[in-house]
C-alpha cells in the first residue's frame, strides 16, 4: 500500500478526527469524551506548535486513512522522563476503527509512517511511549524494530519508552 501525506487542517479535518479519537477502538487516544470543538481546538494548538505536527496519511484515492503526529521529544511529550539525543523524533499514529478490517492494513500505515520520518536525514531514532496496556501497539512497534527500555510514568499513562533506529527499522522491514 502506497500512502501520502498532508497536513491537518484543524477546521477541515475535525468532524472527520472527532469520529477517529471518540470510537471506543480509540481509547488510548484518551479523548473518547471530546467534542468536535475539542478536536478542532486541540489539533490548532498543534498545528500552532513549533515542536508538533499532525499529518494525514493519506490513500492512493486521497481519502483520509490514518492520522499520524510527530513531536520533538526533548521539548514535548517526554520532555524531562528521558535523555534527547540530537536527531530524536517522538511519533503518535492512529488507524480508524472500521467494520471492514483489512489484513495487515496497520501494519502497512506504521512502516509508511516510519518510511515518512526516516525520510528527513536529521532523524536518527523515533521514540515512542504508548500506554503499557496497549499490547497491540507494542506488536506492530517490535515488527518494524522498536526495542522496548523501560516504563515511564507520564503524567496520563504509565507508558512503555521505546527507540528505533534507522538501522533497526531498515533491518526489521527488509528481514
Amino acid at each position: 500500500m502506497t500512502f501520502t501525506f498532508r497536513p491537518v487542517d484543524p477546521v477541515k479535518d475535525a468532524q472527520l478526527l472527532h469520529t477517529w479519537v471518540t470510537h471506543p477502538k480509540a481509547a488510548f487516544w484518551m479523548m473518547q469524551d471530546a467534542k468536535p470543538e475539542d478536536v478542532e481546538r486541540a489539533y490548532t494548538e498543534i498545528t500552532a506548535d513549533e515542536h508538533h505536527d499532525a499529518l494525514l496519511g493519506l490513500a492512493e484515492d486521497g481519502t483520509p486513512a490514518f492520522l499520524m503526529e510527530r513531536y520533538d521529544p526533548a521539548h514535548r511529550e517526554l520532555a524531562g522522563l528521558y535523555e534527547a539525543r540530537p536527531g530524536d523524533i517522538g511519533m503518535h499514529f492512529l488507524v480508524p476503527a472500521t467494520d471492514t478490517p483489512v489484513h495487515g492494513f496497520t501494519r502497512s500505515v506504521i512502516t509508511a509512517v516510519m518510511f515518512h520520518l526516516f525520510e528527513d536525514p536529521s532523524v536518527r531514532r523515533i521514540v515512542v511511549e504508548p500506554d503499557i496496556r496497549n499490547t497491540a501497539v507494542h506488536a506492530l512497534n517490535a515488527a518494524v524494530g522498536f526495542v522496548a527500555e523501560r516504563e515511564i510514568d507520564k503524567p496520563e499513562k504509565r507508558a512503555l519508552l521505546s527507540f528505533c533506529t534507522r538501522e533497526q527499522f531498515e533491518k526489521a522491514v527488509t528481514a
